[in-house]
Formats: C-alpha cells, structure tokens, sequence
C-alpha cells in the first residue's frame, strides 16, 4: 500500500518509494528503506518536503536498525567509495589536467580572434573531467588547489567545472544534469578573454566605469557560446546567472529569488570559493578553510546550499596546504572519514629547519598530531605548484 509522508513523520524503517514535492533539485536514483535518522536530515536540509512510502515494504518503526556506515538509502546522493590518492591517480589528474589547460586556452584564442565555431572540443573536455570527478575526485580536486598565478583565468574555468561537477554529484543531480552544469562552469567567464587588459588585469581599485566594463563580460560570454553553435539552455543560464543574487544585488539583470536558478546559485558558490582561493591581479589568495568560512558571511549567497558545500568539500578540502601541530607543511590527501578534523595529508616540509622532507602519508585520527591552521604556500615562500610537479607526484605512494 502507498502512502504519502511528509518529511517530518518519515521514520527509519520506512520503505521510500519516490519523492512527491521537494523545493530544491535533488535527484532520487534509487528506491530503499530508510535506515537513520541522518538520511532522513539530509533528505530535508535538501529540500524534500513529502515522499511516498510503501507500507507493506517498510518495516514499521524500527529503533534497532544498525545504521549502515555513510548510509544514505534512499536518498541517492549516494557517494562512490573515495580511492585513496597514489602516484598513479595524481599522474592521471595532472596529465588531464594540463591537457584542459591547453584545450581551454585553444578555445579562448579561437574565440578572442573569431574563430571558433565549434563547443565540440570544450563539452568532450568537461565530460573527461565529470569522469575523472566519477572516478578519483580527490585526485583531481587536489589539481585545483595547486595555483599557478600567470594563468588564473585558464585555471579557474577548469576548477569551476571540477568543483561544480564534485558539488553537483554530492547533492544529487543525475549524470545529464551534473554534465550540463559543468560546461556551463567551465564557459562562464569565457567573456571574460575579451575584455580590455587594462580590466582584467587592474591591480588597484575599479572605478565606477571600469566596473561596468568588468560586468560586460556575461553578456559577451553568452554572445560568444551562442556564435559556436548548440548548447542546452541549463548550460546557458548559468553563464548568464552566476553573477545574479537571491536579494537582487547582481548582475547583468538584477533578478531576485527563485528567478536565480538554483544551479546558478550553486555556480555563484563554486566562482566565489574558486576565485578567493586564488592570486588574482587585485587580489592575494586565502586558505581554503579562510575561504569557506568567509562563503557564510556573504548574505546574497544561498547559505543553505552554502552550508551543503563546505559538507561537500570538508573543512580542509583535498589538496589544501596545512600547518601540523608537530612543525610539518602537509597537503591533505583525503577526508578524515570519522572525523572532519583528521584527514589524511601527505606532509613534505619542515617549519622549523626550513627544508623538504621526504613525502610521508599521515591519518591524522591515527597519530599523535594535528592540523593548526592553513596555510598559504606563499607564506613560506614555496612554488607549491612547481613542487607538486616536480617533486610530490614522483614521491607519492604507489
């Protein structure tokens, strides 16, 4: 027998058999029982507002179900098994990695002189990071913490595409969807090539008429897409979106509400956090934990999805450099996955005698150490980015 459930009355036992009204995008990919409370939390903070259960399915109001590690049937956010990072995975993610450094800057050569006419080679290019993502997203979100300050605009495209496609599985969107999303990411600032140096590379303050060259670039980008031929509407809208606000504050149009797609709020999110993470021309980078917790004081953000991102990423996200209580730089390598606080890094340098040490993986919940703070590489005067390549990957467990 079915029987529609509000959210509230839904138990663990219970057998869910679709989702009937929701406020949010979240996508069911399978049917179950619910065996913790936890799935039934999540199931909420995502918006779910009424489900259907099977009673006959269900197992009434079961209080002794043992709840199944990191269970989260039937909400199918349901995440693959993470892979440790070794050599072999941190080869793979570089090479892919550069590989879409040299695509993305053949793309926006191609369109700065009129050019190009074809997204063929930018939407396989996100599909091939949306597998990496499926496959080993560590590995690769490791690749995008690693800062190269001359090419930022190159970098933050592909970043954007790699955080929205981690972020986008994580909340549940099916494969279509989460492909879509993350071409969408990766072309969003592609207006951006097109504006005048002296713009896009301002070291001071923008002035009134500066800034409302910079917020030509939406509008360029989207003229730009369209010149190259199909692309799905979800796609396009978060190029024309990601910089639109919940409160109306945004730009080119100004919208407000549910007027903002929701995948445009998330993008907005992902641009936001990419960006702070980074050396930009007028700006110097935060840690990524700095950057997080700054997300929550930017009111004309979505602070629910927000909340669901740094869930999604961790407090100290995969591939961010971190100061140890013991006097070592390390970078974390993976989740702690008891507690939030101890992740796996890979530690490689020593504070106190100022010198590399040899590559060792560390679970901080298995020893007698603990992660200060973050840290920026350039306040120890490191080319994070020219060891990582040089050095770390070689050195990295097999």
């Amino acid at each position: 027998m079915l029987k529609a459930v509000p959210i509230d009355e839904l138990k663990p036992g219970m057998y869910v058999n679709q989702v009937l009204e929701q406020s949010g995008a979240l996508k069911m990919r399978s049917k179950g029982i619910v065996k913790t409370q936890k799935v039934i939390d999540t199931l909420r903070t995502r918006g779910i507002q009424r489900v259907e259960i099977d009673t006959e399915k269900s197992k009434g109001l079961v209080e002794d179900i043992a709840p199944a590690p990191e269970s989260v049937a039937p909400d199918t956010v349901t995440q693959p098994q993470e892979k440790p990072i070794n050599r072999e995975s941190l080869n793979e993610a570089n090479d892919l990695y550069f590989d879409a450094v040299n695509i993305q800057n053949g793309f926006l050569k191609s369109l700065k002189r009129g050019a190009a006419k074809d997204l063929k080679p930018v939407e396989e290019l996100s599909q091939s990071l949306i597998e990496s993502v499926f496959d080993n997203k560590d590995a690769l979100s490791c690749l995008t913490l690693i800062k190269d300050a001359d090419s930022y605009l190159l970098e933050h495209s592909i970043n954007c595409s790699i955080i929205m496609g981690m972020f986008t599985q994580f909340l549940g969107y099916d494969r279509d969807i989460i492909d879509q999303a993350s071409l969408g990411a990766l072309l969003m600032d592609v207006g951006m090539s097109s504006l005048p140096e002296e713009v896009r590379n301002n070291t001071g303050e923008f002035s009134h008429a500066d800034w409302e060259v910079m917020k030509t670039h939406v509008e360029i980008g989207i003229d730009l897409v369209e010149q190259c031929g199909d692309i799905s509407d979800l796609a396009l809208s978060i190029i024309a979106q990601h910089h639109e606000r919940q409160d109306g504050s945004g730009y080119p149009r100004g919208l407000a509400g549910d007027d903002v797609s929701e995948l445009a709020r998330i993008a907005a999110i992902v641009d936001a956090y990419d960006a702070m993470t980074s050396n930009r021309p007028h700006k110097e980078s935060i840690t990524p934990t700095q950057a997080l917790k700054r997300l929550t004081s930017i009111d004309n953000l979505d602070q629910n999805l927000v909340t669901q991102f740094i869930q999604c990423v961790g407090v100290h996200p995969v591939g961010s450099l971190v100061r140890l209580k013991s006097g070592k730089l390390a970078i974390v390598s993976q989740r702690g996955k008891r507690d939030a606080l101890s992740p796996v890094v890979m530690s490689f340098y020593s504070v106190t005698s100022n010198h590399y040490n040899e590559i060792k993986r560390i679970d901080l919940s298995q020893y007698d150490d603990e992660i200060v703070s973050g840290v920026r590489p350039e306040d120890f005067k490191l080319n994070l980015s020219k060891f990582f390549q040089e050095v770390f990957i070689s050195q990295a467990p097999n």
